[in-house]
């Protein structure tokens, strides 16, 4: 294979899942370790990707981007599924969570179908469908009003006045960046005012955040990293902000992802 069809092939990766590990490479396209880190580095200072440790993810887009539900869903399918088996097993039974909008957190409320009791408030249109499906008896759901997003999250005024005033024993808070200066972040300046308010009602905060939201930055920050009590991501977070995670917030749970999923 030549190397111009190699490198064709590993962007084609970067364009369907948003990042690839040097491992999976290798394996995939029968060369050698050095061969596959040459290429980074060749993709890389075209502005094609940007390298991390052990792999390489996406080029950064602008701070407003904001990709639909539909679009984000099929990306890391795999991470988002083991990320959230993890924060579901992090919710107690009977008791008042909150999810906010996302594909992360939409497969949280999936994994939480059959927990007893529970009430929940979200600005999801995607969580509270799920919820609406199981018809549990022995559950509440309440779905705020709002503006509806590209990521289907229902925000504004009328969002902020149905979260204000609520108590939360946990909430569940999907992000489009993680990075340590700016904290957790959106690309949408409305999402994230409700997600503050979101945020503030809680007494415990959740953040699943797969591997390749870190270093990505949105335009509005929602919460500082030290805010957050249990964040939530996959094996393939670079170990250095695994560290620096570790630092600043409470805790750091690293989902493990099946090898044949991946």
């Amino acid at each position: 294979m030549l190397a111009a069809q190699r490198r064709e092939l590993i962007l084609q990766r970067i364009r369907r899942d948003k990042s690839v590990r040097v491992t999976d490479l290798v394996e995939t396209l029968a060369v050698s370790d050095m061969t596959i880190r040459r290429d980074l580095d060749v993709l890389e200072g075209r502005g094609a990707l940007r390298k991390v440790h052990g792999g390489a993810i996406a080029p950064e887009g602008p701070r407003t981007e904001e990709p639909g539900f539909e679009a984000k869903s099929t990306l890391r399918a795999a991470e988002k599924h083991a990320i959230a088996r993890a924060v579901a097993d992090l919710v107690a039974p009977h008791s008042a969570v909150g999810l906010s909008a996302g594909t992360t957190t939409a497969l949280v409320a999936e994994y939480l179908r059959q927990t007893p009791g529970l009430t929940v408030i979200t600005n999801s249109l995607h969580v509270a469908e799920v919820f609406h499906r199981s018809q549990r008896s022995d559950r509440t759901v309440a779905l705020t009003g709002g503006f509806r997003t590209p990521s289907d999250a229902l925000v504004g005024p009328l969002a902020l006045a149905s979260v204000r005033g609520i108590n939360l024993d946990t909430l569940v808070l999907g992000v489009h960046g993680v990075h340590e200066r700016a904290g957790f972040t959106t690309p949408n300046l409305v999402e994230s005012e409700t997600n503050r308010a979101l945020v503030e009602s809680a007494e415990n905060l959740v953040v699943a955040a797969d591997s390749s939201k870190w270093g990505t930055v949105g335009i509005s920050t929602i919460a500082p990293l030290d805010s957050c009590h249990v964040l939530v991501t996959d094996d393939g977070l670079d170990p250095n902000a695994q560290r620096t995670l570790q630092d600043h917030v409470g805790r750091v749970v690293v989902a493990d992802v099946p090898r044949e999923s991946r």
